[in-house]
């Protein structure tokens, strides 16, 4: 079973008053029946929500609906579900063709019924984030991206090869949308996978954080050992003082270490406190002398 299998199981199988049950069939007729005069006709695959159509049909709009199935083989067995209504009184026509709404309970509910018809959600353990409501038709989409809007959510639009597509990217406001639609269990499944992923991305930002300064450390002291050689090497060390000495001493000694790492090694041997500023400081020490150094060769060459 799919996760957007899982959520429409849910809805359907949760209880509604009879508004909300005739604004669940008005959305979900909205994207998928076929009206021929007086007659009304919708296919589906699912069966839970065959039965909560066929329910609503027969209890909150009094008629008599023909439901058939038909077992279809094409790479794997399905049974396809045919319901028929004849709309004499055109009581369920007349709601159908004017569609009215008198308060968010209503809207929610008709929201349902299209996700019910039209909706997808992509797995969030398979995939990244992605809900989906299609429309073969530019009005309908833009009619019920309208009712989102009321609603407070930003589904965005755009046009494919067969039709159009309302969608959301975010996780939080699947989230929320999901329970809109009132699938508490498939909100519980979501929210525990992005939780998940969320912390593990976290984690992950914190070790390319932590891989970064690493490297760049490296670098630094890279760096600094590169300028303590050349002064040694060219008898320039008598230019530092006896405790820039003593700092570029244990630099050469430990070349890896970061500056903290470095006063702390510091404090421990020569039995007296050292700070990372204390090691910054005298670190832009040396520069200054090598860079002095270096600025006068280049002029007198």
């Amino acid at each position: 079973m799919t996760f957007s299998i899982q959520i429409k199981d849910e809805i359907a199988s949760e209880p509604l008053n009879e508004i909300e049950n005739r604004y669940l069939l008005l959305g979900y007729l909205f994207v998928n029946a076929t009206v021929r005069k007086e007659i009304v006709s919708v296919s589906l695959e699912n069966a839970s929500i065959a039965r909560k159509l066929f329910k609503t049909f027969k209890y909150s709009y009094k008629l008599e609906p023909k439901i058939t199935v038909r077992t279809q083989k094409k790479f794997y067995l399905k049974k396809i579900f045919i319901i028929e209504i004849k709309d004499k009184t055109g009581v369920f026509l007349s709601e159908f063709n004017n569609l009215e709404f008198f308060d968010n309970e209503s809207k929610v509910a008709f929201i349902k019924g299209i996700f019910l018809s039209s909706g997808s959600v992509s797995d969030p353990k398979k995939s990244g984030y992605h809900l989906e409501l299609t429309f073969a038709d530019e009005n309908k989409a833009l009619f019920v991206l309208n009712i989102l809007n009321s609603l407070e959510y930003t589904f965005k639009i755009i046009k494919r090869d067969k039709g159009y597509m309302l969608y959301i990217k975010a996780g939080e406001e699947i989230s929320d949308f999901l329970k809109l639609l009132g699938a508490v269990n498939s909100l519980f499944y979501f929210e525990d996978i992005r939780i998940y992923r969320d912390h593990k991305n976290m984690v992950n930002r914190l070790n390319n954080c932590e891989q970064a300064n690493y490297e760049k450390s490296l670098k630094t002291a890279d760096k600094q050992t590169e300028m303590i050689s050349y002064l040694y090497n060219n008898d320039y060390l008598s230019l530092l003082d006896d405790k820039t000495k003593q700092v570029a001493e244990y630099r050469i000694k430990y070349p890896e270490v970061s500056f903290q790492a470095l006063a702390n090694i510091m404090s421990n041997e020569i039995n007296k406190k050292v700070t990372k500023s204390y090691i910054n400081h005298h670190f832009r020490k040396i520069n200054e002398v090598y860079n002095r150094i270096i600025n006068n060769e280049q002029a007198n060459e």
